[in-house]
């Protein structure tokens, strides 16, 4: 087929057949650019609606650990943590004096009495008090307790015996013992330990 049409009419169609295709180009690249500022948009309103809705849940939890009265609670656990931990230690540090005093018993010789005893501040030590009716008697109560027999205490130093007055048990002396490694009425935490 001959195209017999003059140059200016046939310049004129490419012209408008150009125009055509860059036409559908601009409305694909704006509908491009229309969608992404849409996306955009509903992104940036997702992003800002879930921001307020951590916001409003982190208010409420806050009340909510307001109304609880969250530091009085955690102040009140660790006060009770602080005394079971000192009930433990206090515990820990017994002596079984229900077993030792009948212990003793057997230990004190004839013509003598036990009047006291007490806890020293050397661990694993107690202070022994006794009267006895003589000066032989009570040095026999110092050799009774460290008697390796007994295996009661390791060792028992005499503080003091004094002997004066004419009563029934006119001698009083005073003892410090030191419990033996194995003895069953050290402390407790001692004991556990071995």
């Amino acid at each position: 087929m001959i195209n017999l049409l003059p140059p200016e009419l046939k310049q004129a169609y490419r012209y408008g057949r150009i125009n055509r295709h860059l036409i559908h180009w601009v409305f694909v690249f704006s509908a491009g650019i229309v969608g992404a500022a849409i996306i955009t948009a509903f992104g940036y309103l997702y992003l800002n609606q879930t921001a307020d809705n951590y916001k409003n849940q982190i208010a409420t939890s806050n009340q909510q650990l307001a109304k609880q009265n969250l530091s009085t609670v955690q102040a009140q656990v660790k006060d009770i943590s602080n005394n079971l931990s000192l009930v433990v230690q206090v515990l820990s540090k017994q002596v079984l004096f229900s077993e030792l005093l009948q212990q003793l018993t057997k230990l004190m010789p004839a013509d003598t009495n036990l009047t006291g005893l007490s806890i020293s501040q050397a661990q694993g030590a107690i202070d022994i008090t006794a009267n006895a009716k003589n000066y032989s008697a009570a040095t026999q109560i110092q050799v009774n307790l460290t008697s390796p027999n007994n295996q009661l205490f390791s060792k028992a130093d005499i503080v003091s015996i004094s002997c004066s007055g004419v009563t029934t048990y006119p001698c009083s002396i005073a003892l410090r013992a030191l419990f033996s490694p194995n003895s069953s009425y050290m402390f407790i935490n001692n004991k556990v330990s071995n």
